[in-house]
């Protein structure tokens, strides 16, 4: 099998990246010719507002490249995992162009969402959940926060979702979880075509045992993680374990103010993956305080493949990957005083943590690895190339018989 793979890089790097890498690199290794296109958002500068604009809503380059690349490399199947902004949805019409299927792998909200993620004013919002023209969020300055930017956004959702790209164009959508699914289908995409494929870990990085006795966040420091939540709690309680900050962003001025003010909280900014590593192993905890609805954060697989507890927002995604008790422990979305509850409950029973651990690590085994992962994959490809190779056989036959 020859299989395009598409996706528009961040300018920070992110889990979507990850997984478009480490998707590439499993079909690789099961012998799989995988051709790459891709585009890196630092190519946003090059271009003025109006090339940007148009762009995002159809890229001319991208359609006719990518024509080309499908019929030199023979290609089965292209798999999409991220056309914005630069990339554009002309992808799907040049694989229809070419006669193959298309699937998209939803690693957010954009299709639905122009801020892709379902998050306003530091609480989920879903006025737009549904509207063909996604006004609310035009209003509210929900992209970059900036109203042109928005506007651009929602214009490329509002083109497509009228010419049907997203109905018509692509053969099969992956959502992450069923919880991502349900909001897929509510914001109008085909019901049929949405099937569920978790994230994966390729190779696991080993097991922690929790050495270091923090408590370690690791992310993107957004509103929409739930870092102030996380701040709080440690300004509520000074016998709380000690508590490890890994990651950067817009609310680093805060993180930096919290961390003069109590020595509890140590924050090392961005690592390394394999020095990430190293921290959530020596961890107690991995927690997760998000104020939005989560798709599927890399942190969550990492964490369960190393055997490291999870304590996770319950809310959206997080409240089914995350089994109460038995995988990790919830904590209601922006309640510092309920995070300082689990957080104390954990640290009351070594034991119960300790069958945390050996459930975290079985769940990985038992649904993120990279084998359980292909074979889900293939369950998704595989008809749509056979439905494929028969419609071009019938197009065939008809015109032989004329």
């Amino acid at each position: 099998m020859n299989i395009l793979l598409i996706h528009n890089f961040y300018q920070q790097p992110g889990g979507e990246d990850q997984v478009f890498r480490a998707e590439a690199a499993l079909l690789e290794a099961h012998g799989h010719k995988v051709i790459r296109f891709q585009e890196h958002n630092e190519g946003v500068k090059q271009r003025s507002t109006v090339e940007l604009v148009t762009d995002t809503i159809w890229n001319r380059w991208t359609f006719r490249q990518l024509r080309t690349l499908i019929r030199e490399g023979q290609v089965d199947l292209m798999h999409v995992h991220n056309t914005f902004p630069l990339i554009s949805p002309a992808c799907y019409y040049a694989a229809g162009a070419e006669a193959i299927p298309v699937v998209q792998t939803l690693h957010n909200y954009r299709v639905i969402c122009p801020s892709a993620t379902l998050f306003r004013d530091g609480a989920v919002c879903e006025d737009c959940l549904g509207k063909r023209l996604p006004w609310p969020a035009v209003v509210h300055s929900c992209y970059r926060g900036s109203r042109p930017a928005t506007a651009a956004v929602a214009a490329m959702l509002t083109v497509h979702g009228t010419l049907g790209t997203w109905q018509r164009k692509v053969s099969a959508f992956i959502a992450l979880t069923e919880f991502a699914r349900s909001k897929f289908i509510e914001g109008g995409l085909p019901e049929e075509k949405i099937f569920v494929k978790p994230n994966f870990l390729q190779e696991g990085p080993g097991c922690g045992y929790g050495a270091g006795g923090f408590v370690l966040f690791v992310g993107r420091l957004t509103e929409e993680k739930g870092i102030r939540t996380l701040l709080k709690a440690w300004s509520l309680s000074a016998d709380l374990p000690p508590l490890e900050i890994i990651g950067d962003g817009p609310l680093a001025g805060d993180v930096a103010a919290a961390v003069s003010d109590n020595a509890n909280i140590r924050w090392r900014g961005w690592l390394e993956r394999d020095r990430v590593f190293e921290r959530m192993k020596a961890a107690a905890a991995i927690v997760l305080p998000s104020l939005w609805y989560e798709a599927f954060p890399m942190t969550v697989v990492e964490s369960f493949a190393m055997g490291v507890p999870v304590i996770a927002s319950k809310l959206g995604s997080l409240a089914s990957l995350i089994d109460h008790e038995r995988t990790g422990l919830h904590l209601e979305a922006g309640d510092a005083d309920d995070l300082v509850r689990q957080i104390r409950w954990m640290g009351e029973r070594p034991d119960e943590i300790l069958a945390i651990r050996l459930a975290a690590r079985k769940e990985y085994l038992l649904k993120y690895t990279g084998e359980r992962n292909y074979l889900e994959l293939r369950a998704i490809y595989d008809p749509l190339l056979k439905s494929t190779k028969g419609s071009v056989l019938e197009v065939a036959a008809e015109t032989a018989a004329q």
